[in-house]
Parts: structure tokens; sequence; C-alpha cells
């Protein structure tokens, strides 16, 4: 009894701590400290240890020598790579389920797509509530697509994929754009209307008639396109604020040498 107690809060220590991490509540590169996440999380010592060395295996959090956790960082390059290996991976995934799937999975595909469409996107509404409901939605979809695949460890591969994606593409695109268009600092516009691009409902409305016709050939040309306007959306969405901080940087640097 007293093993399985242990284990059940080491589980609800790890989906607390996995869910803040996917969606950047706990920021990339932040310190995790145990003290502090045993008073916002209410378990114990042990517990904590045992969910952030899972997270550490499933590289959302790192362990810094003598210093204890940290969250995982992200960057761009990370962002590009994670790209190709979506690319990689969701591809023979979308053409083995498209090929496999039966009356269900269209029902799923079809039903987990309406969901998606009663969602507001970030640029409509930027809350968190309505983010998060978007980001669930959205993985559903695409999961939905792949759900008749057979291959166990390209789904595996996906799913870890999909969570680095997701967390990548809240804090380094997501946040600096909506901050952006929220202070109406320049270059907001493109940013805004390159991530309205890629989370409308119209490429991925094409994406299931393309899976739904059992038409391979389209069906991968058009996740290969979706993948792309992601990729740009994210990467242009991110860039203005990472140029003004390298800008706020180098101004610190020049004023200590002076």
């Amino acid at each position: 009894m007293q093993e399985e107690t242990r284990q059940s809060k080491t589980e609800a220590a790890y989906s607390l701590l996995r869910r803040d991490i996917l969606a950047t509540r706990l920021k990339p590169g932040a310190a995790l400290k145990l003290g502090a996440l045993r008073d916002a999380y209410g378990v114990g010592w042990t517990p904590l240890r045992e969910a952030l060395s899972r997270l550490e295996a499933e590289k959302l959090v790192t362990a810094i020598s003598n210093r204890g956790f940290a969250v995982a960082p992200v960057s761009k390059g990370e962002l590009e790579d994670l790209a190709r290996a979506r690319m990689v991976v969701e591809l023979p995934l979308l053409l083995e389920s498209i090929a496999n799937g039966d009356e269900a999975w269209e029902a799923a595909v079809v039903t987990s797509h309406f969901r998606l469409s009663r969602c507001k996107i970030a640029p409509d509404d930027p809350s968190e509530a309505a983010v998060d409901e978007w980001d669930e939605k959205h993985s559903a979809f695409h999961d939905a697509l792949l759900s008749a695949a057979r291959s166990s460890w390209l789904l595996r591969f996906h799913a870890t994929i999909s969570d680095q994606l997701r967390r990548h593409h809240r804090f380094l695109g997501l946040a600096p754009t909506l901050r952006a268009a929220e202070g109406r600092q320049e270059g907001y516009e493109a940013a805004v209307t390159a991530l309205r691009e890629a989370m409308g409902i119209e490429h991925h409305t094409a994406l299931m008639e393309a899976a739904l016709d059992r038409d391979m050939e389209r069906a991968r040309r058009l996740m290969e396109e979706h993948i792309g306007y992601t990729l740009h959306a994210y990467i242009q969405a991110g860039e203005e604020a990472g140029r003004r901080k390298r800008s706020d940087k180098a101004g610190g640097r020049k004023a200590t040498v002076e």
C-alpha cells in the first residue's frame, strides 16, 4: 500500500510538471528548485525527484551538475531540426494510416476536425485558456489522422517530437508575437498574419479531405506544405523578439565597456 501511494504521488508530480513544461508555464531554461516545486504542487521530495528523472529521460528537463534540474532549453536551430524530424516520421505514418483506415478512423478524423474548427485561434483570442484548448484539439486532429498507422516505434517517435514542437512553438513564436501585437510594436503584423495562416482551419480541412479521399499523393504534399507553413510561421513570429533581445544585450555590453 505504501509503495502504491508513493507511485501515485510520483505520477501526480510527473503529470503536473509535464503539463506546465509543455505549456511553457515553466519556462525553458528555468531552474527547477525542489523547495519551490514542493510548495507549488504540494508533493514531497521523493516524488519530485523521481518525476524529474522521468522528465529528464524525455529531454524535457536537464540535470545540472551540483545544481539540480532545469527545464530543457529551446532554440531556433532545434525547432528547425524538430520540423525535419517531423517530416521524416509523420509522412510515412500518414500514408500508412490512410492505407489502413476504416470507417471508425474516418469518423475520428471528421470529429476531431470539427472540434478543432470550433476553437478560436490565438490571434483572435490570446487567452491561456483559448490557446490551451486549440493546442489540445490540434494535437487530437493530427493524432486522429495517424491513428490507423501500425508502426508503434514511429508513433512513439512522433509523440516525442510533437511534445517538443509544442513548447518550441509556444515559447519561440506564439508568446512573443502575441506580446508584440498587444503592445503594437513594429513588425507584429507580418508575424500575426503568419500565425493566423499556420493555425487556420483551411490547411487542416484540405488535409482531412485528401485523407478521406485516400489520395495519398495529395495528402503527402499537403502535409509537407503544412509542416513548412508551421515552421515558417513560428520562426517569423519569434525573429523580431529575438532581434530586440540581441539588440538589448549588445547595448548592455557596450554600456558596461564604456
